[in-house]
């Protein structure tokens, strides 16, 4: 399969020490990858790269073979914090809609809407289509946000800790819906808590400062521990 973001030599800092040094890795289409790492390690800044957020000092970051600048609208990206004005009256459909707005039109069309209400299905939550968005819970809040990025029929779906704040019962729902929408996406995913990597992730990337990718298979807690010596990653793999 072809290579849909590439790293090449890639060092980046914020005007400091480097965040992320030489780091050279690739994400090939249809790959489930899990970016793992301790608090400060470089997870989010990596998302950053890849999205052309950043732009590193070294290296080359390449998305679909092309500077990420000009490629990142094919990209869906759910950032770690959510920032709302809860007094805004918004539906749920009126959030997801939002993946659908494109440069130069102030109307949805009839496509819109309807891609925005199978989405909203797929992520299980079409009851909730002319629900007020701030009465949800946290977990629900989340499904909305993703199914936002999905709306947009992107081709990769970055996420970065998706899970915090959510209870085990709608953790399970969530990773059942990335396995199913990763038949037709690539899906990159920031977590420190990766209990599910057996079931969907075909490679992890160990962050800290440097960058290292393993295959899912040949990694545990002992694996990360002896990497990178943080007690305070928290690393769950069942096996078996």
């Amino acid at each position: 399969m072809s290579n849909v973001i590439e790293f090449n030599s890639v060092t980046f800092s914020y005007q400091g020490p480097a965040v992320i040094e030489n780091a050279s890795f690739a994400v090939s289409q249809g790959d489930f990858i899990a970016i793992v790492g301790p608090n400060g390690g470089g997870k989010t800044t990596l998302l950053k790269l890849m999205l052309g957020l950043l732009t590193p000092q070294a290296g080359t970051i390449r998305l679909f073979g092309k500077p990420p600048q000009t490629t990142c609208f094919r990209v869906g990206y759910i950032p770690q914090f959510l920032t709302v004005d809860f007094s805004f009256p918004l539906s749920v459909l009126d959030v997801v809609l939002m993946g659908r707005m494109r440069k130069g039109s102030l109307w949805y069309t009839k496509k819109d809407r309807s891609v925005a209400r199978q989405t909203l299905q797929t992520l299980q939550l079409d009851e909730f289509a002319d629900v007020p968005f701030r009465t949800l819970s946290g977990g629900q809040r989340q499904r909305v946000l993703i199914a936002r990025a999905v709306c947009s029929e992107p081709d990769i779906l970055l996420l970065d800790e998706p899970t915090n704040n959510i209870d085990s019962q709608t953790e399970q729902i969530l990773f059942d819906i990335l396995t199913e929408l990763n038949r037709t996406m690539t899906i990159v995913i920031v977590s420190h808590d990766v209990g599910f990597v057996d079931q969907c992730v075909t490679n992890v990337i160990c962050v800290n400062q440097t960058v290292a990718v393993h295959q899912t298979a040949n990694l545990n807690g002992k694996t990360i521990h002896d990497l990178y010596g943080h007690h305070e990653m928290k690393l769950i793999l069942h096996k078996g």
